[in-house]
């Protein structure tokens, strides 16, 4: 057994030394130096190979193992960002012969240059990849994203939902993406406790100061309110050795808040050398001797956030400040009628019941449409229809009743099962709409299917069905299977639920890690 899956096992707090490789002996001697130590505060220590942080054609993970003078305990991440389900096989096969088998899945931040409209970029999804891999390496110790610093209902039940979805795919752990507001990490290991099956969750932590409060702005999904940095500009102002010895501080309370709340262990990213790290353990011990319970914590992480002359710190952006469990939002009017129109047409028309349905079926299933000009047309056709009602780009695996007949080709990162990390207050990582996921749960509620949010796992799309009719699929007789890893046809809307439906069980910015959903 490895020995962050005998941590986890053992419930014992590790923790996991995030590592972005880069071509530099510098960076990976320093690495290994820290490695040498093997525990923190007596806590094991293991390593993270983050994946694709700034470019695709950084370091790979495997690449960056291989590099090391010695084996080191390595959790590999992989990003789904440009990818398809193809690279992921590869990605297992090369593991297996490095005798790896832990593996982080992430859908990933934004693509540089990926502009939407310009150049159609794919995502492979979490939620896709954790079926895939835990179909065809059962035993392997798998760990995928969560992100519950979210302050507007919608992006922030979408992002519960598609965490019980992550569960249900097989994910043995979730590691949460940077963040600071400790109501919300209190809230999501409370959340974890309740489901029927509860998980180990573990939180990535950095040292925060000014310069790099500067560099999150630009970072998608991570929250430096205005007050926050107002006092991290108040230490600068005093002087660098101030404001990197309040930094730490705050770094070592964190942590212990973390191991208090029942954290399994922590992500640590911003420390590059031994002497950092040393200073860390000291502050560590200095307050792990004083520091026992949350009640004692919660006054003390108070403290390390105040700044004479200036008002408390609030971690929720102005004018946000949503908790799991508060529910006001409800869809629009507009939003609820397109769902039943829709919903209305996809019934008449597929629902190979009625005898419409069933002679539009007789019709696409003509030999006509098997041929080269015969499927151009019929392609054509779909596209034609469907594209002005729900932006179709026929991905040839039609999913809209799956996600309430809000396509997720629309997405500009093409994901179904939810949103990922990179939203803010309702709006899309790109910045040029709102999440479609949040239209999508605002919807759910209102037609009262959220249900469809957390049980149905919708596979991913592999690259040589997109572009042709999904309709001539759908008519087929369904396969009398249970499987969740093998996508299915569709028609308007439809994805087979025997097929697609599980239950789920109840520093420069390229410096920092990704865990985006």
């Amino acid at each position: 057994m490895s020995q962050l899956k005998t941590a986890l096992h053992d419930n014992t707090f590790v923790c996991i030394m995030e590592f972005v490789p880069k071509s530099s002996s510098e960076r990976f001697a320093s690495l290994e130096a820290l490695m040498a130590r093997q525990h923190l505060c007596g806590w094991p220590m293991t390593v993270a190979i983050a994946d694709r942080v700034g470019s695709p054609f950084e370091m790979s993970p495997l690449d960056a193992y291989s590099s090391f003078r010695q084996p080191l305990p390595a959790l590999l991440h992989f990003s789904g960002k440009d990818r398809e389900r193809h690279h992921l096989l590869e990605q297992l096969q090369q593991m297996d012969a490095a005798g790896l088998d832990q593996l982080l899945l992430l859908t990933g931040d934004r693509l540089p240059g990926h502009v939407p409209g310009q150049r159609p970029v794919r995502y492979l999804e979490s939620i896709a990849a954790l079926q895939t891999v835990r179909q065809a390496r059962p035993d392997w110790l798998l760990g995928a994203g969560m992100h519950p610093f979210k302050y507007r209902e919608e992006e922030g039940g979408a992002q519960y939902f598609k965490a019980e979805k992550k569960l249900a795919a097989g994910a043995d752990f979730l590691a949460l993406q940077l963040g600071y507001d400790a109501s919300k990490h209190l809230e999501a290991i409370q959340w974890m406790r309740r489901q029927p099956h509860p998980k180990p969750l573990t939180a990535c932590v950095m040292g925060l100061t000014l310069g790099r409060a500067k560099i999150f702005e630009h970072v998608a999904g991570i929250v430096v309110t205005p007050s926050m940095h107002d006092v991290l500009a108040a230490e600068a102002a005093i002087s660098k050795a101030y404001a990197q010895t309040r930094s730490l501080e705050r770094l070592a309370l964190q942590i212990i808040g973390l191991r208090l709340m029942g954290y399994a262990g922590i992500h640590l990213s911003g420390i590059h050398d031994l002497e950092q790290l040393d200073a860390l353990e000291r502050s560590l011990e200095h307050w792990q001797a004083r520091l026992h319970s949350l009640e004692q914590w919660a006054p003390a992480w108070q403290a390390c956030w105040q700044m004479p002359g200036l008002p408390d710190v609030t971690f929720h952006p102005p004018g946000a400040n949503w908790r799991l469990g508060e529910s006001q939002v409800s869809a629009s009017p507009k939003e609820t009628a397109r769902y039943h129109l829709l919903h209305g047409l996809h019934s008449l028309l597929f629902s190979r019941r009625n005898p419409l349905s069933q002679a539009f079926g007789w019709a696409v299933q003509r030999p006509l449409w098997n041929t080269p000009t015969g499927a151009r047309v019929l392609h054509r056709l779909e596209r034609s229809a469907k594209r002005p009602l729900v932006g179709c780009d026929t991905c040839g695996t039609c999913r809209l009743e799956d996600t309430l007949y809000i396509c997720p080709e629309t997405c500009p990162k093409g994901l179904a099962n939810g949103p990922c990390g990179g939203t803010t207050l309702n709006r899309c990582e790109f910045g040029d709409r709102e999440c479609i996921h949040s239209v999508k749960y605002r919807t759910a509620k209102a037609v009262r299917q959220t249900a469809v949010l957390t049980e149905r796992l919708i596979p991913c799309i592999d690259a040589d069905t997109r572009h042709r009719s999904s309709w001539p699929t759908w008519f087929q007789a369904p396969a009398a299977t249970t499987t969740i890893a093998k996508p299915c046809g569709s028609g308007l809307a439809p994805q087979s639920t025997t097929e697609a439906t599980l239950k789920a069980p109840a520093l420069h910015a390229s410096e920092v890690p990704e865990l985006d959903n």
